[in-house]
């Protein structure tokens, strides 16, 4: 199991991106989070098998319909909490 904090820029607030993206996780079989920021960025923590994180990480990039995403950031993250589920957040 890994743990991967990424970053997605561009037009992903408004279009239904942070819902789109439980969605997409749940189907994918992803723990974890995901939530807007004040920048207009959305931050996602992934938990998961790692063939199921590249496979989520691949779905980032093309988001809704509406998104239009410019880029996504990621570094792998060591020593976090275990989730036990995909949710949404507040913003930060």
């Amino acid at each position: 199991m890994i743990t991967v904090h990424a970053m997605i820029t561009g037009r992903v607030q408004g279009v239904g991106y942070r819902a789109w993206t439980v969605d997409a996780a749940r189907r994918h079989g992803v723990r974890g989070w995901v939530r807007n920021r004040t920048d207009r960025s959305v931050e996602v923590m992934l938990q998961g098998d790692a063939v199921k994180i590249e496979a989520m990480i691949e779905k980032c990039w093309q988001g809704p319909l509406l998104a239009r995403v410019a880029d996504v950031r990621r570094r792998e993250k060591q020593d976090v909490e275990i989730f036990n589920d995909f949710t949404s957040k507040s913003t930060l």
